[in-house]
């Protein structure tokens, strides 16, 4: 509850402050503008993210970086849907693909300091995904069971 508090009153005095300098209808204007500028920027990376996805699923490699970056094009995306300067400044900076990257790295950062089974279990960028079938017990060879010495 407080976090709102906070929020309403950081975009109240924002706004009060763009509208002081430029006035009331130019504030308005600023608003309108961010809200179709950052719709279509959120398209646009959100198509993006999507290619880049489908391309690492194509290729079978881990799909992390590409999955993360989904999830905060379209955090953007209801940024912009929240009326505010500051909420459009916030997912104006998500969209830009170098801001994306340190957010990214900094939730990877914190999710591995929540969970450190993640720090060791992390699967490298780049890497091969190999399907294979892992079976107890004896070895397998050339299809029969070879029993153990």
């Amino acid at each position: 509850m407080p976090f709102v508090l906070l929020y309403l009153v950081v975009e109240i005095l924002a706004l009060v402050a763009l509208g002081s300098v430029i006035g009331v209808g130019w504030t308005l204007l600023v608003l309108l503008a961010g809200a179709v500028v950052g719709a279509w920027l959120a398209r646009r990376e959100g198509v993006r993210a999507a290619q880049a996805l489908a391309e690492a699923v194509a290729s079978r490699r881990v799909a992390h970086a590409e999955l993360t970056d989904g999830l905060l094009v379209a955090a953007a995306g209801l940024l912009f849907i929240v009326p505010g300067l500051v909420t459009d400044l916030a997912g104006l900076l998500l969209l830009l693909p170098p801001t994306r990257a340190l957010v990214r790295r900094r939730l990877v950062r914190a999710a591995e300091e929540r969970a450190p089974v993640l720090r060791t279990a992390r699967i490298r960028e780049g890497s091969t995904v190999v399907d294979g079938e892992v079976v107890d017990g004896a070895p397998v060879v050339e299809g029969e069971i070879v029993p153990r010495s």
